[in-house]
């Protein structure tokens, strides 16, 4: 290390570099879609709390799915909202580090419990009649279980091989948060074994479970297109679909940010990309699963009714 190389104590996070009125338009904008992306996925945990009927394995996913997607939310869309109104935008290392290292533990645990909530589903429509054998609670337990740990080793993984790196600078980040690619350009050392290791971990958590979701609702849908009621049909088709919505729109924003070729404005791509699955998809995940799921509206109703008659 050269003599005129200082240690970073406090980084800037350029944001998004727009007019000021722009920056009040999208503060308004982010609030709204923070608040819907917290009311909506605390309504699916409140419902599923209060309706007995929600008491089954897909519905306990979702509960987990739901706490992810608010956290996930929660650690990166308040301090772009705190940076689009002040004009001091810096974040201290420290936090920075940690908010790097929730954001890919929350984004590891959403890939995992997608892939659940995908086997959930193959096994209660392709084998009906063994699925509470299949889905006990202690089966539960342990696949969301698994999923949480699994997910806080591997984003501690990175954790560990981003501090062992010297970071002398430069001390602006081009993104509205502390993004892992974004905080890797700070370091004054060589980075490609953290860039291989990204890579392997894209292929780990990202290519091989959208795999297995794949060939999880390929299976299905033959499973479903054997099904002789019409209205199971319709059943089935409906809540899959929703699935299906979900996983595109994570798989499909991650896999682009992470493994497809940069384009020519890369730091630009990453924020829309970023602010896709960091913002838009916790926010849409709700609308998803209850306006396709007929259950989800209906234990809403119930809930309302009941609230109208105290």
């Amino acid at each position: 290390m050269g003599g005129n190389q200082t240690w970073i104590t406090e980084v800037i996070l350029l944001g998004f570099q727009v007019d000021p009125a722009l920056e009040l338009f999208l503060f308004g904008l982010f609030c709204l879609f923070y608040t819907l992306t917290l009311l909506g996925n605390g309504v699916i945990l409140g419902l599923i709390c209060l309706d007995a009927r929600l008491h089954s394995p897909m519905y306990f996913f979702l509960t987990h799915l739901a706490i992810v997607d608010m956290s996930y939310a929660s650690n990166n869309v308040p301090k772009m909202l705190a940076n689009l109104v002040n004009l001091k935008r810096t974040i201290s290392f420290v936090p920075c580090i940690m908010q790097t290292f929730l954001y890919l533990a929350f984004a590891h645990i959403e890939c995992l419990i997608l892939v659940v909530m995908s086997y959930d589903r193959f096994v209660a429509i392709c084998h009906p009649l063994h699925y509470t054998v299949i889905m006990n609670w202690r089966m539960c337990t342990v696949l969301a279980s698994t999923s949480w740990v699994f997910s806080f080793l591997l984003a501690l993984v990175h954790l560990i091989l981003i501090l062992r790196l010297p970071f002398c600078g430069p001390h602006e980040i081009n993104h509205f948060f502390c993004e892992i690619l974004s905080v890797l350009k700070l370091a004054c050392a060589d980075t490609r074994l953290n860039q291989v290791v990204i890579f392997a971990a894209c292929v780990f958590i990202l290519v091989g479970p959208l795999c297995l979701v794949l060939v999880s609702y390929s299976r299905i849908l033959f499973a479903i297109l054997r099904i002789q009621s019409g209205e199971g049909r319709r059943k089935a088709f409906s809540t899959c679909s929703s699935h299906l919505c979900v996983v595109g729109l994570f798989f499909g924003s991650a896999i682009v940010m992470y493994m497809a070729p940069k384009s020519n404005h890369p730091e630009e791509q990453q924020k829309i990309l970023s602010l896709f699955y960091s913002l838009f998809n916790p926010m849409l995940n709700p609308l998803i699963y209850s306006l396709r799921n007929t259950e989800v509206k209906g234990a809403l109703r119930r809930v309302l009714y009941r609230q109208r008659h105290i």
